[in-house]
């Protein structure tokens, strides 16, 4: 018999500011069944970057992760963030382990092929440990997984939490009946950027394709989309997008 598992990938404003963060961690708490969060955290880390003196260069929204920038997403990312949302869930009675893909060798990586531009130490997914984190739910445990992996030669590589997010479902469908939530500022796929309350509350390929093409879904939804629909199609059950405040009330656009 499979268990539900809900697999959570929040970010931007949302874990940047304290209240928000708490009033989302309070809400994933009381999520049924099995639960992992995946979470981000690049604002901070450009923050700390310019303190620094480190210059954040990104392409079509995609960090380049040079030596140094690779030191301070560590730091951000695995060190302040992933720990501050583990220590508020252990407040709300949640037994969370704040680990990276490197942790337990979660998640393997490929360091990304230079083609028109290197992006440096970032990593493409290539396997995801299914039966640790299985192990992980069994035990209890809530795993905290910050976006960071590694490419089994001893080097991090910078990668994607909403591709993470994607593929750890994938991997996760065999044992689990798997629920997949991405969390960010607005409360779905918009059909007007401009307008909060234009959600589009199913979205299918072909629907999707239409909206690509007038140029009404663009930027860094598409990378977000395309992951939910490989998903989708390797067997994870259902998939929302939508605001960390619309969470509990299951509002927001199915991927279907």
């Amino acid at each position: 018999m499979n268990f539900q598992l809900t697999i959570v990938k929040v970010g931007g404003q949302v874990i940047e500011e304290p209240d928000s963060l708490k009033t989302f961690l309070t809400d994933f708490s009381k999520i049924a069944g099995y639960k992992m969060l995946i979470h981000g955290g690049g604002r901070t880390a450009t923050e700390l970057a310019k303190k620094l003196g480190v210059e954040s260069k990104m392409i079509n929204g995609r960090r380049i992760t040079d030596e140094e920038t690779l030191k301070i997403v560590t730091m951000v990312y695995a060190g302040l963030v992933n720990k501050q949302i583990v220590a508020q869930l252990q407040s709300l009675s949640v037994d969370a382990v704040g680990l990276t893909g490197a942790d337990m060798n979660l998640i393997l990586s490929r360091k990304r092929p230079v083609t028109d531009v290197d992006y440096g130490f970032a990593g493409d997914v290539k396997e995801v440990n299914a039966r640790t984190l299985s192990d992980l739910f069994n035990q209890g445990y809530t795993p905290v997984l910050a976006p960071l992996t590694h490419d089994g030669e001893g080097n991090l590589l910078n990668t994607n939490a909403d591709t993470i997010a994607a593929e750890t479902a994938k991997a996760l469908t065999y044992d689990f009946n798997v629920r997949l939530i991405y969390c960010f500022e607005k409360k779905g796929v918009l059909l007007d950027e401009n307008d909060e309350n234009s959600v589009i509350p199913v979205l299918d390929r072909e629907l999707y394709q239409q909206y690509k093409e007038e140029g009404i879904i663009k930027d860094g939804m598409i990378p977000k989309l395309d992951n939910a629909f490989r998903a989708l199609a390797s067997g994870v059950q259902e998939i929302i997008i939508t605001s960390a405040t619309e969470m509990k009330t299951g509002k927001g656009t199915y991927i279907q």
